[in-house]
């Protein structure tokens, strides 16, 4: 039997390689050949070539990011998280042998159902709703700062709303931010479809995207359905694709239906579908809505003021959003106390989702920290748009405190009769002058902004704490490899005779050595050797026997950084030990460098280094590094890169280690090695 797999995760660092060496030891244990592709950011290795994929008998996908499988087509492949590669290989070498062949399509994307025992069906929606996101962001980004800016520096208030003079700079610069909202949503919508339908699904999902928008304008709809019409022309696009794909054709039409027939046929289907189906509810929703929200403006400004705010949080520019703006806008004339409410709902969702991110940043990847920023500097300007991007990646979970939101800083600013003479909204118009009540105005704003972020946080945070739970009670019906041999430190061993302590002692009853306190470093200066026997070359000269420890003093991550930064600092090679230590701990705070198998590898990129260097050092209890797995982290290595150098050399590091740190005897070797020069000699197996 020959198997092939493919491992990728969304940085494409450590767990790439951790899941290619898992599944190579399993095949190799069982007799079966296989070949394993990486994914990782130093670009693809020991790629699969034709031949590979002709020979092969089944293919494990373990990524969490999306892999093509239009090249395994007619083959039985099982698509799981890389996390499973990791943990249960010998699994999946099994389910292939049983899991459904490809038929076609853009694939399964990140972890998708793709067999027995595959995953769950919604990976792959999620995964495709994701991909829209990460494409739409940076619309979302530069229209929305493009539009701040001009707003800002060129912008002035009119019955109408803020306008600029026609023909000037800041008017085209306007302009552009405009079209960068413009194509916010077709992106969105077609990035939805190409993930799930591949290149014949981004026209229709486009296309779509753009009736979700700017219906009214395209075919004289009552209202554009926003981003919610988007999500829902992506995943249709994207499953129509998919559907259309299945239906037999005559070879000689074969080639041309992913050019031309495919893209036409689900181009004209969805187009005509919106137009005529969902077009129809959509001014439905529109028509009622703004009859019965009219008849409420004679109620309490209470009651009023959070209907309204609830509505401007909800979806953004979609039709529920549209209704309470224009019912406000049509009574600024009479009653502008109602512009008032939503003047002050309208900065809420931006300002609540980048604060957010501020409170909780270990909640939220890179990227959203980032846009995170940027929603802040949109919500002064009263452009809601820059909390899409949450709203779409959380909707479960940011809608609803959107929404709580709103409704509280709309109610706060009719119970404080705030009036807003101009079509806008956010702190700018305030600036102008436009708002009556500016003091309550900000205050109903900044008190809407902490319920908003407070929530979203909350439920994030029960949401996958419930998935932590749910991960934990599916490894506990897995059993976790051993880790023969590893028992280090004092009392902490698992195997008889197997404890070392500080003192380079060993005991058989697994204490410390003489004379040792358990807690007190080894001198790292490999002793004496005989004659001519070299120290061997580790990870090409950037780990040395000066960066060796063989027991950290340290008892908890920060410390235990601080701790090997200053080790690192002995060579030389770092000019400023808090900056190198600040950086790890950043890196930290994006999401725990502990890979499980009780292995930490923190790593920074900075200048604050001179020349990469690597280090080492082992904890017998253990430190808490929050794996996956749970285990405290006893193996540590810590990489320190300089920016200059940083392009694939942290990466290459990172991925020898990784590789070689799923073999179970080296890790075994490694944690009973006696002093700093037995560990070099051991290390010196990383090729």
């Amino acid at each position: 039997m020959k198997l092939l797999a493919v491992t990728a995760c969304p940085t494409g660092i450590a767990h790439t390689y951790m899941a290619a060496e898992k599944l190579a030891q399993a095949a190799a244990a069982l007799g079966i050949e296989m070949k394993v592709e990486t994914q990782g950011s130093i670009g693809a290795e020991n790629v699969l070539d034709d031949n590979d994929v002709r020979e092969a008998d089944g293919i494990i996908i373990a990524a969490d990011k999306d892999v093509a499988l239009d090249r395994f087509v007619g083959k039985k492949v099982l698509s799981v998280p890389v996390a499973d590669g990791i943990h249960r290989p010998e699994q999946l070498i099994e389910q292939v042998q049983s899991a459904a062949v490809h038929a076609g399509g853009h694939g399964l994307p990140a972890g998708g159902g793709g067999g027995a025992g595959g995953g769950k069906e919604r990976s792959a929606a999620y995964k495709a709703l994701m991909n829209g996101v990460s494409h739409m962001i940076p619309f979302v980004v530069v229209g929305g700062l493009l539009l701040a800016v001009s707003i800002a520096l060129g912008g002035h208030t009119t019955a109408k709303g803020i306008e600029f003079d026609k023909d000037s700079f800041w008017f085209y610069v306007n302009t552009l931010g405009t079209l960068g909202f413009k194509l916010m949503l077709p992106i969105f919508s077609g990035y939805i479809a190409f993930a799930l339908g591949d290149r014949p699904a981004l026209v229709p999902g486009m296309i779509g995207g753009f009736l979700a928008y700017d219906g009214v304008t395209i075919y004289g709809a009552d209202a554009n359905a926003g981003f919610l019409g988007a999500i829902a022309t992506g995943f249709l696009a994207g499953y129509l694709v998919l559907w259309i794909r299945k239906v037999k054709v005559p070879k000689f039409v074969q080639p041309i239906m992913p050019i031309i027939v495919i893209p036409i046929v689900s181009t004209l289907a969805l187009g005509l579908f919106y137009i005529y189906v969902i077009g129809q509810p959509i001014s439905w929703v529109f028509t009622h809505l703004t009859s019965w929200l009219n008849g409420m403006t004679g109620s309490s400004a209470i009651v009023l003021g959070a209907l309204i705010g609830l509505m401007i949080a909800f979806d953004m520019g979609g039709p529920v959003n549209k209704t309470a703006f224009l019912v406000a806008v049509g009574l600024i004339g009479t009653n502008n106390a109602v512009m008032g409410m939503a003047a002050a709902a309208i900065p809420v969702m931006p300002l609540g989702q980048g604060l957010a991110t501020l409170l909780r940043r270990k909640l939220y990847t890179d990227q959203e920290r980032e846009t995170g920023i940027a929603a802040l500097f949109m919500g002064f300007f009263g452009i809601s748009e820059g909390a899409i991007p949450f709203a779409a990646a959380r909707p479960a979970q940011v809608i609803p405190a959107n929404m709580l939101g709103g409704a509280v800083a709309g109610a706060v600013a009719g119970v404080a009769g705030v009036t807003d003479s101009v079509p806008h909204g956010g702190p700018i118009v305030s600036l102008f002058g436009a708002v009556g009540g500016a003091a309550m105005f900000f205050l109903a704003i900044a008190i809407g902004t902490a319920v908003t972020a407070l929530t979203t946080n909350a439920l994030i945070d029960v949401k996958e704490r419930k998935g932590r739970r749910g991960e934990a009670g599916t490894a506990a019906l897995v059993p976790e490899p051993a880790l023969a041999g590893v028992a280090v430190g004092a009392g902490g061993g698992t195997g008889a005779g197997s404890g070392m302590g500080a003192g380079g002692g060993t005991s058989a009853g697994g204490g410390t050595g003489a004379g040792s306190d358990g807690a007190t470093a080894l001198a790292v200066q490999a002793p004496e050797r005989s004659g001519s026997v070299a120290a061997p070359e580790v990870l090409s000269g950037y780990l040395t026997a000066q960066t060796v420890k063989v027991q950290l003093a340290s008892h908890d991550k920060d410390a235990a950084i601080r701790e090997m930064a200053e080790m690192l600092a002995s060579t030389g090679n770092v000019r400023d030990v808090d900056e190198l230590v600040r950086v790890a701990l950043a890196r930290e705070a994006q999401g725990t460098t502990g890979l499980g198998e009780e292995i930490a590898i923190p790593h920074a990129k900075t200048d604050a280094v001179s020349v990469p260097t690597v280090g080492f050092a082992r904890s017998a209890e253990g430190i808490e590094w929050g794996s996956l797995d749970g285990t405290r982290a006893k193996l540590i290595f810590m990489i320190s890169v300089p920016e200059a150098a940083a392009g694939d050399e942290h990466l290459r590091i990172l991925a020898l280690l990784s590789r070689k740190l799923m073999d179970t005897g080296f890790r075994g070797r490694l944690a009973e090695a006696g002093d700093a020069a037995a560990v070099l000699e051991v290390l010196g197996e990383i090729q």
